[in-house]
């Protein structure tokens, strides 16, 4: 029982900490540009999603530039409007490779991020990724433990993430006019994006956190690396691009 709840904890920390990186790394910086890291920070991310979710950025971020190119349209990547949100949420890793794995659609969508030494290196190579991030948690806690937790980590980071596609763009509140929702619980288990119609609404924004009683649990982080120096912010005020909703 002590083991089970162990590698319950272990892999929903580990969960937690990829779903963070994918949101202030690939999400607010690469894909929107709404934050610069400094180099040395950005490659930390890089290795840290590297051997957490096997990622590469490029594909990551050309997924989520043409669902805002076509938001619940055809050509959105992910839409549950037009795959139903039941598809959208088990079905996302799918729906996520037919575009990840085009290419064209790579290069169209990411063509600022072309691969680096570190990606021919390292970054490209996912299952060698995986297997390190594995095997530090096997080393640490054990093989049961370990892969139990690598499972729980896997199922956990999967779904939170298909999560924003499929339900904040199916219920919750939408205070600006667009098609994304917010759900403020679903925003709590992954570091703010759960703030969707927010996001939308202004995606130049670091902050997804717009109203009073709303909290993005990664921006006290982003704010204190910025004080630091650690990254810069692409503006404190926010750029709306949908007007608040009648």
């Amino acid at each position: 029982m002590v083991s089970l709840l162990t590698a319950l904890v272990v892999g929903f920390a580990v969960a937690q900490i990829a779903t963070f990186a994918t949101t202030v790394y690939l999400h607010r910086g690469l894909s929107h540009r709404s934050l610069t890291m400094k180099p040395w920070l950005a490659w930390c991310c890089r290795a840290l999603l590297w051997i957490t979710t096997g990622i590469r950025a490029r594909e990551w971020v050309a997924v989520h530039r043409k669902h805002h190119a076509f938001t619940d349209a055809e050509g959105d990547p992910h839409s549950p409007r037009l795959l139903g949100w039941v598809t959208v949420q088990f079905g996302n890793v799918g729906l996520y490779r037919k575009v990840a794995t085009d290419p064209e659609q790579v290069r169209r969508y990411a063509r600022d991020l072309p691969p680096d030494r570190w990606d021919r290196v390292l970054f490209d190579h996912s299952f060698l990724g995986l297997s390190i991030g594995i095997g530090i948690v096997v080393a640490t806690f054990g093989p049961w433990i370990g892969l139990l937790a690598a499972g729980v980590h896997t199922v956990m980071y999967l779904q939170l993430n298909a999560a924003v596609n499929a339900i904040t763009h199916t219920f919750g509140t939408t205070p600006y006019d667009n098609r994304a929702t917010n759900l403020q619980w679903l925003a709590l288990l992954t570091s703010g994006e759960g703030l969707h119609n927010n996001h939308h609404a202004a995606p130049t924004s670091a902050k997804l956190s717009l109203a009073k009683g709303e909290f993005d649990p990664a921006w006290p982080a982003i704010a204190m690396a910025s004080r630091f120096g650690w990254l810069t912010i692409r503006h404190t005020d926010v750029k709306l691009k949908h007007p608040v909703a009648a």
